[in-house]
């Protein structure tokens, strides 16, 4: 069994950047990706952005190419996810994914296999 463990959100100003964290605690485990996902009251999961863990692959979402960055402490498995410019439609609850769904082409997709509980970040405007 495995937990995410999510930290880094909060209430901000637009132009601000904000970093966020997780990390998987649990049994010695190992995923091939982590990922970041976020959702607004009222709208569906959106993908944020997601990294290969030995490869380094990258991938973001539309709504934070250019601002987004995604990165990977392979020694400790946490991944950080900055992203700069914050704007009031970047208001959300963003989820930690890992256990990612078999091909890359997939990993924009919902079908991860865990989940953490979320952490809100609110950008006033």
């Amino acid at each position: 069994q495995v937990s995410l463990v999510e930290s880094g959100g909060g209430l901000v100003r637009t132009g601000d950047s904000l970093t966020l964290s997780c990390k998987p605690w649990g049994r010695t485990y190992e995923t091939r990706a982590m990922a970041w996902f976020r959702q607004a009251p009222g709208k569906r999961r959106e993908f944020v952005a997601a990294i290969a863990m030995r490869a380094g692959h990258l991938y973001y979402g539309e709504s934070v190419k250019g601002r987004g960055t995604i990165s990977r402490d392979y020694g400790t498995t946490t991944v950080d996810l900055r992203i700069n410019d914050l704007k009031p439609e970047d208001t959300a609850t963003y989820l930690c994914a890992v256990d990612p769904p078999i091909y890359e082409r997939d990993w924009n997709s919902t079908l991860w296999g865990t989940w953490g509980q979320g952490i809100q970040v609110t950008v006033s405007p």
